[in-house]
């Protein structure tokens, strides 16, 4: 199971949000204040996300062009809040876990290949159980597409 840490914690730069599994750091997000994007480095790799026009997240690595897209979440029901991803051009079956909980399930085909879930108290912290062939990239890419949702609904709900 990958979980997003507290910012700072770990032996992680302050403002950085590390990625763990079984509480070692296995990659880091530094996510932009003001607009929704991250800088992520796994392993020797940097990622660029961040949201492209009003209904997609992308993905792409930082040395790649600013036009390239490697990974993609696209609303494809704003009212419904339903999503569509696809992972190095392979298309991805977004379907809610719990309405009450806010999780969801990552499928390709029948086959099951994540599932968020969310750990804590009052400071909860986002969660991704992983199937051993998911690239840690895509988790990682799934993982921010989880905070910057959740980001999105509390904002709503203060509003």
């Amino acid at each position: 199971m990958l979980e997003l840490g507290k910012k700072g914690a770990h032996g992680v730069p302050k403002g950085v949000v590390p990625v763990l599994s079984d509480g070692a750091v296995v990659a880091m997000l530094h996510a932009a204040h003001w607009r929704e994007a991250a800088t992520a480095e796994v392993g020797d790799r940097r990622w660029e996300f961040q949201r492209q026009g009003s209904r997609e997240l992308v993905g792409r690595w930082a040395q790649e062009p600013a036009g390239s897209v490697r990974l993609r979440a696209h609303a494809v029901s704003f009212w419904k809040n339903r999503w569509a991803v696809e992972l190095d051009g392979v298309p991805v079956d977004v379907e809610t876990g719990s309405w009450w909980k806010g999780t969801r399930r990552y499928r390709r085909g029948d086959r099951l290949l994540a599932e968020s879930g969310r750990i804590g108290g009052w400071g909860w912290r986002h969660t991704l159980t992983t199937d051993a062939d998911l690239p840690l990239d895509h988790a990682v890419f799934l993982l921010w597409f989880e905070s910057v949702l959740a980001r999105r609904q509390a904002a709503a709900a203060a509003a």
